[in-house]
């Protein structure tokens, strides 16, 4: 049987191709591929623990920050969240130190998909504790944004529950007494919040920036005055955290869940 030159150097080719394949190994892929957001949830960690300096997260023994979380810092700090396998599952967190005094959390959660949480950890890094919150996202139809009070400031005794009042939904022009308002007439913007508690979603205004004022409740001096809030992206949700020491430094931290 005769072949061409053609057939012979295509058959060449092809020959010389398979040897190629056979002799080298195909290249494994190492790329991490998110999970299917039908079958994930979105989940997000603020860091409301005194002196936490290290802290990372783990989800079933797999690093999933690969920054540090620090004191009054939220994960991830660019984006509205993480994404995590709906089911059972088991989080870690602690800081990497050898030398750390920080105890190491680890809890299990239970993870719907197709849902969005916030894991807030606070006390003192020698008795870290965490609660999870459902995030209750509604997006509104019109250009107002969400707000929400979380309240996880510590004090190694039990301390009063906390009302919230923001500068703009003063009525009139206010007095100032001390860097504070007066309160006779105005009625807060979040109401009787317990320490380790989260409020709901309420409509706020966006576009513009605004201070909130932390009183304990059904009082007249603040223990906490000019907490400035950005101005809000309409439609989106966000939460204003009160942290810190009650008898020291204690502020109000403000992000995006949404």
């Amino acid at each position: 049987m005769k072949y061409s030159k053609k057939i012979i150097i295509k058959l060449g080719i092809v020959s010389l191709s398979l040897l190629y394949f056979s002799c080298n190994k195909q290249v494994e892929l190492t790329g991490t591929v998110l999970p299917n957001s039908n079958t994930s949830a979105v989940v997000q960690v603020f860091n409301a623990t005194v002196k936490a300096t290290r802290n990372y997260i783990y989800v079933d023994g797999v690093a999933v920050s690969g920054a540090t979380l620090v004191y009054g810092a939220v994960f991830p700090s660019t984006a509205y969240g993480f994404r995590v396998d709906a089911g059972s599952r088991n989080f870690l967190i602690k800081d990497t130190l050898p030398a750390t005094t920080q105890t190491p959390i680890t809890f299990s959660q239970s993870i719907i998909a197709e849902k969005s949480y916030t894991i807030f950890t606070y006390d003192t890094i020698t008795s870290v504790k965490q609660a999870t919150v459902l995030n209750n996202i509604v997006i509104p139809t019109d250009t107002t944004s969400r707000l929400r009070f979380a309240n996880f400031v510590y004090n190694a005794t039990a301390v009063a529950n906390v009302d919230v009042y923001s500068y703009r939904n003063l009525p009139g022009t206010p007095v100032f007494i001390g860097g504070a308002p007066v309160l006779t007439t105005s009625l807060p913007v979040f109401r009787n919040v317990a320490t380790t508690s989260v409020t709901d979603f309420i409509p706020y205004a966006s576009g513009k920036t605004d201070t909130l004022y932390v009183y304990a409740t059904g009082t007249t001096s603040p223990l906490l005055v000019k907490q400035l809030i950005p101005s809000l992206v309409p439609t989106r949700s966000y939460t204003s955290a009160y942290n810190g020491s009650y008898s020291g430094t204690k502020v109000v931290s403000t992000f995006a869940t949404y």
